[in-house]
């Protein structure tokens, strides 16, 4: 086994894919922008927009798991020099994080996984559904969950098959590791399609704080998105909400439990497992 390249190492999948990594006993290299150590890896520095830490980055690294720029909605001419040159450098395995929201092709992030293909012999392009972590972490929802009690979304009653960040990461392990890559996209979900309703509902049972979910329109999410990141992003985000209320996410598949060989966790227990480690207020 030679050593994987971990973008976004500090990140919400980037680093828990490189903790159960190295706790399986694989070599990582931990990249980011400020080279922040992760245990047990060797940190990198890297920056999707300073082509001048590409090389060091992709020194002695066969496998690299790509993280796209955070907020960038036009990636694909930031990404795909930096995947040409690590193919040139002895990359022989990519695994790229998707969106179930964005197929091959498609907007942002889809034109770089279709050309990932070309670029990779082996190959994977994982595409999770949102991530439960939106509302435990720091999330714009989560920020707002703990600041005042609410979820603002234009996503009506649609429901979404939110999935555990860490289910991510051991498909995300399995990817990169196994003798055999996917060459194919997964799909990933958790075990049910849930409304922010529900959502709502599973935090206040949880926690005992009262959360409630409130429906902006799309132009409001818009505007309020706006207020902290690019406009253009800003508006694929809000239209992702739209399809939301129109059903675009409401399914579940199989995928976690038949690559990982267990189920995928559900949005109760991630809300105990993460919204009760520290004292309630």
């Amino acid at each position: 086994m030679g050593t994987t390249l971990v973008i976004g190492a500090t990140g919400t999948t980037g680093g828990r894919t490189a903790v159960q990594l190295v706790a399986a006993g694989h070599r990582v290299k931990a990249a980011g922008r400020r080279a922040t150590p992760v245990p047990g890896a060797q940190p990198v520095r890297f920056d999707w927009y300073d082509p001048s830490t590409f090389g060091d980055a992709l020194a002695g690294a066969d496998r690299v798991y790509v993280v796209p720029p955070v907020g960038e909605p036009d990636p694909a001419p930031v990404m795909l020099p930096f995947l040409r040159q690590a193919g040139a450098a002895g990359v022989r395995r990519a695994v790229l994080l998707s969106s179930s929201a964005i197929a091959a092709g498609g907007p942002a992030v889809g034109e770089v996984h279709q050309a990932l293909p070309d670029l990779f012999d082996q190959w994977a392009v994982l595409r999770p559904s949102w991530f439960m972590q939106n509302f435990t972490g720091t999330h714009i929802h989560a920020r707002s969950i703990r600041d005042d009690g609410t979820i603002l979304t234009a996503a009506g009653d649609g429901r979404v098959g939110f999935v555990d960040a860490d289910d991510i990461a051991a498909v995300a392990v399995r990817a990169l590791t196994d003798d055999r890559a996917p060459d194919a996209d997964l799909l990933l979900t958790g075990p049910e399609a849930l409304s922010h309703d529900d959502i709502a509902t599973i935090i206040t049972e949880v926690t005992g704080r009262p959360v409630a979910h409130r429906a902006l329109t799309r132009e409001q999410l818009r505007d309020r998105l706006a207020a902290q990141m690019p406009p253009a992003f800003a508006a694929m985000l809000a239209d992702m909400d739209s399809a939301i209320a129109g059903g675009a996410e409401d399914r579940t598949t199989d995928t976690v439990h038949r690559v990982t060989g267990r189920p995928p966790n559900s949005f109760r227990a991630v809300a105990e497992r993460e919204l009760l480690r520290t004292p309630r207020p």
